[in-house]
């Protein structure tokens, strides 16, 4: 019990550093090209809209978490 608790903190901490070095990564849905294939046509990808690249989901979650605080201290 004791060894699981210690690999997810390792694993939650490792996903934390990652998050904060390389905020982002390939987009799922175009696998980073920017474009899809749809009906034999090549378009641009409406999930990452052309650019490639989606914020992780930790610094997401990190970047909300940051806009909360700041908004209760001022």
């Amino acid at each position: 019990m004791l060894a699981a608790c210690a690999l997810l903190v390792l694993a939650l901490g490792c996903y934390a550093v990652l998050c904060a070095v390389k905020p982002f990564a390939p987009c799922r849905k175009c696998a980073g090209t920017g474009q899809i294939e749809r009906f034999r046509k090549v378009r641009t990808c409406p999930r990452c809209r052309g650019r490639k690249l989606r914020l992780r989901l930790g610094r997401r979650a990190h970047n909300a978490w940051r806009r909360t605080y700041d908004d209760g201290i001022h």
